[in-house]
């Protein structure tokens, strides 16, 4: 797991029920949105976390407008996933502490 993963994960465990944007978590974590937006992706297809558009309705009371913001936030078992891996990868067990799919089961995402 990069450094860079580990602190996005890190910032989005800060508060893991909350959703949050992209350059949101950029800001938070001190990285830049290049490099935020391909790690969101691979924690989503990890099922790590789901992401969900802005409502439309929130935009228009912007002023000036600005573009609809796709949030992110932890799914049923990807934060204790995320709490597990960045565990093993502080007790140097870096190398084994990869993204893996989370395992549907009964409760599963």
């Amino acid at each position: 797991m990069t450094l860079q993963t580990q602190l996005v994960l890190r910032t989005l465990l800060e508060t893991p029920a909350r959703a949050r944007y992209g350059l949101e978590l950029s800001e938070a974590a001190g990285l830049p949105t290049g490099t935020i937006h391909p790690i969101l992706a691979r924690l989503e297809n990890a099922g790590w976390l789901e992401s969900f558009w802005e409502d439309t309705g929130e935009i228009e009371k912007t002023d000036p407008p600005r573009p609809r913001r796709r949030y992110y936030r932890f799914t049923q078992s990807g934060a204790e996933s995320a709490r597990l891996a960045l565990a093993q990868a502080y007790n140097g067990g870096a190398t084994s502490a990869r993204l893996r799919p989370v395992a549907e089961g009964p409760g599963g995402v």
